[in-house]
């Protein structure tokens, strides 16, 4: 794998987690939101995952190096090149959100209840600071990259 693979896998990690970032703000700016687009609360919105698969150059890398004594270092133990991650989907939780007696408000049913969006603070703070530690380790293995790229410049001078 290249200086510039590592800068890919980073760079995929922390658009991903900025992603994750703007809808845990999303979720939390809806928390009160009863009428949502599709006509009842808000409900949740999580990013799901998943491994960037290998591309032409990675085959192409794999079938170069089959058998080789360096295989395992340029394709790892399972035979493909880790390429970073991506967003697969933006997923709704489904679970119902929780009734709250307001007879006053707009959307109150026939009994007074309100149905509140699933959105649960804590839960969503813990998601940021998550989502938070995770960007400052891929800024950090960016960091390392690159200084190991110029580390690698000096030995030619």
């Amino acid at each position: 794998m290249s200086f510039f693979g590592s800068l890919n896998i980073s760079a995929s990690a922390l658009t991903a987690q900025r992603l994750r970032m703007d809808l845990i703000s999303e979720n939390i700016a809806n928390v009160d939101t009863t009428r949502a687009a599709n006509g009842g609360p808000y409900q949740r919105r999580t990013p799901l995952f998943e491994e960037v698969q290998g591309s032409f150059d990675d085959y192409l890398n794999e079938a170069f190096f089959a058998g080789t004594a360096i295989e395992a270092d340029v394709l790892g133990s399972d035979g493909r090149m880790g390429l970073g991650v991506r967003v697969a989907s933006i997923a709704t939780d489904g679970t119902p959100g929780m009734r709250k007696y307001e007879p006053a408000h707009p959307d109150a049913d026939a009994d007074g209840y309100v149905v509140m969006p699933n959105v649960n603070i804590v839960t969503e703070m813990v998601n940021m600071i998550s989502a938070s530690r995770s960007y400052e380790a891929n800024v950090t293995a960016l960091g390392g990259t690159k200084t190991m790229i110029a580390k690698t410049m000096e030995i030619g001078r």
